[in-house]
């Protein structure tokens, strides 16, 4: 029996269609938003014009604000620092109960439907997503880092 997949993608340098594209192509159900603050300046990508956006595709939007790096761990990711911000998501976010309860429901939700772990960083060596990607792939998920093009 096939692993069930997740997906990741940033959607840092993309343009809003070819990132709804991306998402179809790759049978997501449902976009789970990991970001602290689903606010964006790119067009398209804060979490209300993201969600219908979403909805005329088909795709479902969750937002898992427990789930999202603090300021220090953007701050870290931003300047290219992935191991600062990978010890700052672990210790100062993955560590509390909040989080913990968050990313139970994040699995069941990928248990249940093809789901899609979105943060702003292109590159996912960056971004916190991988860190909750392998924690789904120690669970038996299957990741794909998807890529906007």
């Amino acid at each position: 029996m096939a692993k069930p997949q997740v997906f990741t993608i940033g959607y840092e340098g993309a343009d809003v269609d070819r990132f709804l594209t991306t998402l179809k192509d790759a049978g997501v159900a449902t976009l789970a938003d990991v970001r602290a603050v689903a606010l964006s300046r790119k067009r398209g990508f804060s979490k209300s014009a993201l969600r219908e956006a979403l909805a005329h595709q088909g795709i479902g939007y969750e937002h898992f604000i427990k789930l999202g790096t603090p300021k220090e761990g953007r701050q870290a990711a931003r300047a290219g620092d992935g191991d600062l911000m990978r010890r700052i998501y672990c210790d100062e976010v993955l560590a509390t109960k909040p989080a913990q309860e968050a990313f139970r429901e994040l699995e069941a939700l990928a248990q249940a439907q093809p789901i899609c772990l979105l943060c702003f960083e292109r590159d996912p060596a960056n971004c916190h997503r991988t860190v909750l990607a392998q924690r789904l792939a120690e669970r038996g998920f299957e990741t794909v880092d998807l890529t906007v093009l």
